[in-house]
């Protein structure tokens, strides 16, 4: 992995269902610090582009830590969310962060005053699972448990509407670094891949039926050649983007459900946070494990991964 010295100490976050997040030292498995965090599981968590923060949204509650310090309590909390925020992400600049969750809304919300008031709202006829920025950062897809995607054009405030499989509902969804590929898993274990490459309309490119259970997230490796999915099976499956075969299973004895995961930079390394409270760091071209962090003392429902060029 890139950037294993001192600068990248913080660069992988994990959270669950014990309220906790916790910061560990990649390369070493060492746990750096636990913050606290109340009143909720952790349902997402994302780190900020400059590396110094990183957001985790829960019930009710989205907050933001500084990883830069010893601090074990969030730093700030947004305020005017009800029921399960389910995702987090921040604009490529960080002036601007973006969520969605069970109240049927995505959000918008400003960080460059000292209030990071909530900007927009675009809601949906269902609740959110999934929300993701297009590399370009001019659209939001948004993932509803209706089984819709709607495509919200943040410029003109339209949005269109995909719907891969009727009453199948949207866990994730994922878009390559280049913009050229969308892809969707739902609660029958299938995924759906889009061409983004002829706007406006994303054209069907292949359905696989990728797990026998929930499918819960997908994720493109830095170098587009890679789509990782995870599920309810025990397992997370890499599928070759050149002609999405399965490149490899990854599956160890008490894993249980695989509920978050991350691609290293040079995409050669997976981690994964499963329900038997371990995160994993996975070779991918070996297909084997090679280091397992232990500390949570429930499942790891969200993990985030930033390499620090050092």
């Amino acid at each position: 992995m890139a950037g294993e010295g001192a600068g990248s100490q913080v660069a992988l976050v994990t959270g669950g269902y014990d309220h906790t997040i916790k910061l560990w030292q990649a390369h070493s498995g060492v746990c750096l610090r636990t913050m606290q965090h109340p009143d909720s599981q952790v349902n997402g968590l994302e780190i900020t582009p400059n590396g110094q923060m990183v957001a985790a949204c829960g019930y009710q509650h989205i907050r933001l830590y500084d990883l830069a310090s010893a601090n074990p309590d969030p730093v700030h909390h947004f305020e005017g969310v009800t029921k399960n925020v389910s995702r987090v992400g921040f604009q490529e600049d960080g002036k601007w962060m973006y969520t969605g969750g069970e109240d049927c809304t995505a959000r918008i919300w400003d960080l460059r005053g000292r209030q990071f008031q909530c900007q927009r709202i675009f809601q949906v006829p269902a609740p959110v699972n999934a929300v993701v920025l297009h590399p370009d950062q001019t659209q939001i897809m948004v993932g509803d448990q209706s089984g819709i995607i709607h495509m919200w054009d943040l410029r003109t405030d339209q949005n269109e509407q995909l719907i891969p499989e009727a009453e199948a509902s949207i866990q994730d969804i994922a878009i390559d670094p280049e913009g050229k590929m969308m892809a969707a898993v739902n609660n029958k274990g299938n995924v759906y891949v889009w061409s983004l490459e002829e706007p406006p309309c994303p054209k069907p490119r292949k359905h696989i039926q990728a797990h026998r259970k929930y499918a819960l997230r997908c994720k493109f490796s830095h170098d587009s050649s890679m789509l990782v999915t995870t599920s309810g099976d025990c397992s997370a499956k890499i599928w070759r983007t050149s002609d999405w075969s399965l490149q490899r299973e990854l599956r160890q004895d008490t894993q249980r459900w695989v509920w978050d995961c991350a691609f290293s930079i040079d995409s050669r390394y997976l981690f994964t946070g499963s329900s038997d409270s371990y995160a994993r760091l996975w070779d991918l071209e070996k297909g084997t494990l090679e280091r397992e962090y232990c500390g949570h003392q429930k499942p790891i429902t969200a993990l985030a991964f930033k390499d620090q060029a050092v």
